[in-house]
């Protein structure tokens, strides 16, 4: 999968400041195992939430996409980055924690893939090894492709984004940015991205291969529901 090929360059701008999930992320981390000193982050992207998590961890991060790593290489000049794809990603080392957030998973089409990850997870965690994962839920997919397209300006640039049902539990983030040159001149790029989740239940069923303790969170509820819009799994082996 070529993600973000043709709109890496405006990640950054378009997400904003992310420190309050970079900060829950280590909260968790904290509060199921506080004594970890190392992780790594699949899906890194441009190394945003790497960066704030390497004041506290030794760290090391992987990515796909070749634009995505050269941003995230000029803000971790010294973090070890690899291009790998994470359903098949090889490490020499093990980690204290493993995560991949921003429903970073959703990319991820198939669920046998899904399963490839959680293995490959395995095989890199140390003894008592944490994963942490987030997932846009079933429910909150079948939501935004009844919402209507949504329009971010930013700076001189305008971000137009829409979402498809492509079918099976899967939609189609339909991306473009006008980015303004002049008054009377823009570029187009555009992207087409797609999203897959599953039931809950399937997850967790798959999880339970690898990991006897998991933790299903919904941070803005007191317990997961159909409502959810966004679960935090928190895996421990």
């Amino acid at each position: 999968m070529k993600l973000y090929a043709q709109t890496a360059r405006f990640y950054d701008a378009v997400m904003g400041d992310r420190t309050d999930m970079a900060a829950y992320i280590r909260h968790l981390i904290v509060q199921n195992k506080p004594g970890a000193k190392t992780l790594l982050e699949l899906a890194c992207g441009t190394g945003a939430i790497l960066e704030f998590l390497a004041r506290s961890y030794d760290v090391v991060g992987l990515d796909a996409s070749p634009q995505m790593l050269s941003l995230a290489r000029k803000r971790l000049p010294h973090t070890p980055l690899s291009r790998q794809d994470m359903v098949n990603f090889h490490l020499g080392g093990k980690f204290d924690v493993i995560i991949c957030v921003f429903d970073s998973i959703n990319h991820v089409l198939r669920f046998t893939d899904w399963e490839r990850i959680f293995r490959r997870v395995a095989l890199h965690l140390n003894a008592t090894g944490l994963f942490i994962f987030d997932i846009n839920t079933v429910e909150k997919l079948q939501r935004r492709i009844l919402t209507p397209a949504s329009v971010h300006a930013f700076g001189k640039n305008t971000l137009i984004m829409s979402v498809t049902d492509e079918g099976r539990n899967m939609t189609n983030w339909k991306i473009k940015v006008f980015e303004g040159k002049s008054r009377n001149h823009c570029s187009v790029f555009e992207e087409h991205i797609k999203e897959a989740s599953f039931p809950v239940k399937t997850i967790k069923a798959a999880l339970r291969k690898h990991f006897p303790d998991i933790k299903i969170i919904d941070p803005l509820s007191s317990k997961p529901s159909t409502q959810s819009d966004r679960l935090y799994f928190v895996c421990q082996r």
